[in-house]
């Protein structure tokens, strides 16, 4: 510990225990110029010795090297007693954050950012991803220390459990059960997540959108989208959501509706290489598998029919609780035949579908 005796941007002068008279300058006090701007005769700071004696006679002192071991013993108690603390983001590259403590240098990985910060990238553009990372250059982050080694000097951090922190007095006014009102803040392939409350954030897994099959989210969200949901689960700092949950399931009345053996009209809605999804209706879809269109050998499922065709079914199984329900093509609507196995290939497809239907 000094007393500062002079200060100007090329150098201090510290009085030490008016015993000797120590310098701070060049790289010493470059580095830690922000720091130390303001000092003035009368101050007391730490500076750590690097020389014993220069060319003046005056001791050789580093800010630096004090500011380091301050930082390291800062990052010592944080880390020991999980205590948060903020670190300034420098730089980002693909896989996270380069930020620093002081001149302590660390890590803050993309998978620990918190939810408001992830990058959700529908696609996972990495171009895209980076761009949203290097916005936060210059930017602090509370974070937790995940690991620490002054050895190494590896630094490794963590926002996410920082937020989790800070979330949980929050998350515990809420239980499974309960709904929730709030804002569709990204759009993904697996679902949509949604901001309600206070900077909370929950997920709807695409198969809680809706009862009938969903393969975009698009289709029937956008960002901005106002929403109810249930709560269907929550795992630590993560909330799971679910609409469909507060919809009249439309299979419960199913077989009101619908019965084996009746005919129905349905339109192609996605064609796999085990079948047809068809849509009666808004609610309904079923499957009608690959053995059940009427194909012959020689014929591929995806080049006799089109997404948006509208075909006659017969239904063959109906199963309310699984939701699934199994079609048949009727004959009028079968694919045409390869010459040479037309008649085989309409009398064995019309025995197949009396066998499902018996």
């Amino acid at each position: 510990m000094g007393t500062v005796l002079a200060a100007s941007k090329a150098e201090v002068k510290l009085d030490i225990g008016g015993i000797a008279t120590g310098v701070v300058r060049g790289r010493e006090l470059y580095f830690e110029a922000e720091e130390y701007a303001n000092l003035k005769p009368g101050d007391e700071v730490e500076a750590t010795i690097v020389e014993e004696e220069n060319e003046n006679g005056d001791i050789e002192l580093s800010f630096r090297s004090a500011g380091q071991q301050k930082a390291w013993s800062a990052l010592f108690d944080a880390y020991e007693n999980r205590k948060i603390l903020k670190f300034r983001v420098n730089d980002a590259n693909k896989g996270g954050l380069l930020v620093s403590y002081g001149q302590i240098q660390g890590f803050l990985p993309v998978s620990q950012l918190a939810p408001e910060n992830y990058p959700r990238i529908n696609g996972g553009d990495k171009g895209r991803i980076l761009d949203k990372l290097k916005s936060f250059i210059g930017s602090d982050f509370e974070v937790k220390i995940m690991t620490l080694d002054e050895k190494d000097e590896k630094l490794i951090v963590s926002e996410k459990e920082a937020w989790q922190e800070k979330q949980k007095d929050i998350i515990s006014q809420y239980k499974v059960g309960g709904t929730v009102e709030g804002v569709i803040t990204a759009l993904t392939d697996f679902g949509v997540f949604v901001s309600f409350g206070e900077n909370l954030e929950g997920l709807i897994h695409i198969s809680e959108l809706a009862w009938q099959r969903i393969d975009d989210p698009s289709d029937l969200f956008k960002v901005g989208d106002k929403v109810k949901a249930e709560i269907i689960s929550i795992e630590g700092s993560k909330i799971f959501l679910s609409t469909k949950k507060l919809l009249t399931d439309p299979w419960s009345e199913v077989e009101k509706k619908y019965k084996i053996g009746q005919a129905v009209a349905g339109t192609i809605l996605k064609i796999n290489p085990f079948g047809l999804f068809v849509e009666l209706d808004a609610d309904i879809h079923g499957l009608a598998h690959i053995s059940q269109v009427g194909l012959t050998p020689g014929q591929k499922i995806s080049e006799v029919f089109r997404p948006g065709e509208k075909k006659n079914f017969t239904i063959v199984s109906l199963e309310s609780k699984e939701h699934r329900l199994g079609l048949v093509i009727a004959a009028a609507d079968e694919p045409a035949r390869l010459p040479a196995q037309a008649g085989a290939g309409r009398q064995d497809t019309k025995i197949k579908a009396k066998k499902r239907l018996s």
